[in-house]
């Protein structure tokens, strides 16, 4: 099995205009990033970024939460994420710190932009030398995107404006835009003179940078979750929470594709190939898909194998259902561990919080007292981990019901069971 591995992991990426996969993460994928030597690098919830050259990837391990964005800037590999933390790969070193989630990332030659939900931006010198936060804004900032010469910084917010940014002073010295919801994504194309966003409302514009004049492609599915723009610049994808991908001609300024991408749930990632025959997409699926543009939609679609989290809810007892809502996305029950943002819960019951081989944990469970047993998992849901182990990385959240809470543990005692 082991040269199996080998082997696949040896194998190139399937040629340009092919469709393909590339499987292997154990949570939604949430950004896609691609070199111009063919290397892509997918960003996932299960705390990991996939480095990819051939069918296995190399992984970029450290994060401790979810990993929300990935770039190259032609010498390195940056993430950054929900741990508020920026890294550079290889190595995993921490080269900024947000008081918030990280959930957008730009590269100039100097600086490593970051968006977090602080309100702030980061500029984090790629060769050493003091950082800058611009703002505060007031509210979290979703995205950001460098002019081609470095020296402005565009800004798009949960406050629905669009904002320029001097990088050398850190002033902001235009808003754009002023929208009435939250912008999510943006993608600047300054050569032509233009800059596309996407926003909660399912707005998707195209605003004329000279003008100020909007061509509008807005449809009727909402939020805009991802923009990418071909190398030639000539198409602009967006990708909506409905599981749609919408292709934008920038040339003749009309909709080339638009298509249903997923089986079901949201299209959180896109990215052209460097060649632009291909478009790389991700969204609930832990793999990532890759469409030939000249026939996008007419291969399979995203999320082929529905999560248990969106089976119906009639279809499991209680206690199944419980661990499919708040637990399956981040937990595994299986021996093996498979990659996700939580470590596995097989053998759960008597086992000491933050003591599983192999699993990255936060500080604070690392040297617990704590015996996950009936009584604190049942306290776990009922205070919430923010309350009951203050600065774990679980996600916040309660069962309230202490129904609901009894079944989710016999469920888990009967399926985390070690087998004799």
């Amino acid at each position: 099995m082991r040269g199996l591995a080998l082997a696949l992991a040896l194998l190139p990426l399937p040629l340009a205009a092919d469709f393909y996969t590339l499987k292997g993460h154990g949570g939604p994928i949430m950004d896609i990033a691609t070199a111009p030597d063919g290397r892509i690098a997918t960003a996932s919830f299960d705390n990991s970024v996939g480095l990819w050259s051939g069918q296995q990837p190399d992984w970029l391990e450290g994060h401790e939460a979810a990993v929300n964005a990935v770039v190259f800037n032609g010498t390195a590999i940056y993430s950054a994420g929900d741990d508020f933390t920026l890294r550079r790969w290889p190595g995993g070193q921490v080269v900024g710190q947000h008081k918030g989630k990280v959930v957008g990332l730009a590269a100039s030659k100097k600086f490593v932009a970051t968006a977090s939900w602080d309100g702030t931006i980061g500029l984090w010198p790629t060769e050493g030398g003091a950082a800058k936060l611009l703002g505060p804004t007031g509210s979290g900032v979703n995205a950001v995107a460098f002019a081609p010469d470095g020296r402005s910084l565009y800004s798009a917010g949960v406050d629905g404006s669009l904002r320029v940014w001097d990088v050398t002073t850190g002033a902001e010295t235009a808003r754009l835009v002023e929208h009435g919801f939250g912008i999510n994504e943006l993608v600047l194309n300054a050569q032509d003179g233009w800059i596309a966003y996407g926003a909660v409302d399912g707005v998707t514009r195209i605003l004329d940078l000279s003008t100020g004049a909007e061509r509008d492609f807005t449809l009727d599915r909402r939020p805009i979750l991802a923009l990418a723009l071909s190398p030639d610049r000539s198409l602009l994808a967006v990708g909506d929470g409905e599981g749609y991908i919408m292709v934008i001609d920038t040339q003749d300024w009309r909709i080339a594709q638009d298509f249903r991408a997923t089986l079901r749930g949201p299209v959180w990632a896109l990215a052209f190939s460097p060649d632009g025959e291909n478009l790389h997409a991700g969204g609930l699926d832990q793999a990532m898909y890759s469409w030939p543009v000249a026939a996008l939609g007419s291969q399979g679609r995203m999320a082929g194998q529905e999560p248990s989290f969106l089976k119906d809810p009639d279809e499991m007892q209680n206690g199944e259902r419980q661990f499919a809502r708040k637990c399956s996305i981040c937990h595994s029950l299986t021996p093996d561990d498979q990659r996700r943002a939580g470590p596995t819960l097989h053998g759960v019951f008597g086992r000491r919080a933050g003591t599983l081989p192999g699993y990255i944990y936060s500080e604070t469970l690392q040297g617990s007292d704590i015996i996950w047993n009936e009584q604190t998992i049942n306290a776990l849901f009922d205070q919430g981990p923010d309350h009951y182990i203050p600065g774990s990385k679980m996600p916040m959240q309660r069962i309230a019901q202490a129904q609901d809470r009894t079944d989710l543990i016999e469920f888990l005692r009967s399926a985390t069971a070690p087998v004799d």
